[in-house]
């Protein structure tokens, strides 16, 4: 398959199909990709839906949906995948190859967000917010006999170590912030990999180690072989009694079940999660039995989704195209 660009100015222009248009928002303003072709709009799509929609397509513009032979095979024409994230896993790199079909992500525009998020998670589980505020509120407060409460132990950040697992953009990011309210870096990379940071104080160590160190440990990640299932119960045993998780990364990375017997035990203070092993998730998942929100904190995979951020995913979309008919490669993954 010619997987040169194309020339949108031709008589037959570029289809796309845009197949989970609602992952970005109902605020987004779509009309940036209609100056690039002709568009097939989808507010989602199953994997069942896919022949059909991708059958007369050359760029498909998708979130979530697995890219693959079962879901690809009718799509004849196609010759560029766009996903609006960071994360590949839903690609089968190995098909797309062999059809030469090229593949493109956005990376490095949500870096700052999900930093902030990683510490609105933090804060709110390790100073106990949940709680202070329910006091306040239920009118307690104002039959105090004191002009302060704190019945619940809360803890300075300053002095304490902050591990992370993964330093990319984001967990560099972190680090710096966490660094500004007095912590101490620890990393961990799940593959080996040496890190190097000109400059920095960041030290990485061994697993254990990292474990048994950190007060706080928030995941940056990706999801892999190395990482699946990376803090299970045995981590959890090894880690501080007054120690804090936070994944932003990806569900998998966490065993779900392992942590509700690490919360439940009280193996761990608390977590903050915005992942999930499954998204949405299952109304059954065992977790939602921890409805203290002062040992957990779960918010709906939205760290990446600021109203700034989600629109400049779009603009990184729309150049990635803009790139593939100009004939270049731009962020491209396969």
């Amino acid at each position: 398959m010619n997987t040169s660009g194309m020339d949108r100015k031709q008589e037959n222009p570029v289809k796309i199909a845009i197949l989970e248009g609602n992952s970005l928002g109902a605020d987004m303003d779509f009309s940036p990709f209609y100056e690039l072709g002709e568009v097939a709009f989808y507010p989602k799509t199953s994997p069942e839906e896919m022949a059909e929609r991708v059958r007369d397509v050359d760029i498909i513009i998708a979130n979530k949906i697995p890219m693959c032979e079962e879901t690809l095979a009718q799509a004849e024409k196609l010759k560029l995948i766009c996903l609006t994230a960071t994360g590949i896993n839903n690609l089968d790199g190995d098909y797309l190859v062999s059809r030469g079909i090229r593949a493109c992500n956005v990376a490095g525009y949500s870096t700052g967000a999900v930093a902030q998020h990683t510490f609105a998670l933090l804060l709110y589980v390790w100073e106990k917010l949940r709680y202070y505020d329910d006091y306040v509120k239920s009118g307690d407060y104002s039959r105090s006999q004191t002009f302060s409460h704190y019945a619940e132990r809360f803890f300075e950040l300053e002095g304490k170590i902050w591990g992370i697992i993964g330093m990319g953009a984001i967990g560099q990011k972190v680090a710096q912030i966490a660094e500004a309210f007095g912590c101490r870096i620890l990393c961990y990379s799940a593959s080996g990999s040496k890190y190097d940071f000109p400059g920095r104080q960041w030290e990485q160590t061994d697993f254990d180690t990292f474990l048994k160190e950190s007060d706080i440990i928030s995941i940056h990640a990706p999801l892999n072989s190395y990482t699946e299932n990376l803090m299970n119960l045995d981590a959890f045993r090894k880690m501080k009694e007054t120690a804090v998780l936070i994944n932003v990364a990806r569900g998998p990375i966490v065993n779900q079940e392992d942590l509700c017997t690490a919360l439940a035990e009280n193996m761990i203070a608390g977590a903050g999660l915005d992942v999930l092993k499954t998204e949405p998730m299952d109304p059954d998942d065992p977790i939602l039995k921890i409805q203290d929100s002062r040992k957990l904190l779960i918010t709906p995979h939205m760290a990446w989704a600021p109203v700034e951020t989600r629109f400049r995913c779009r603009d990184e979309v729309v150049k990635n195209i803009q790139a593939f008919l100009a004939g270049k490669d731009r962020n491209r993954v396969y």
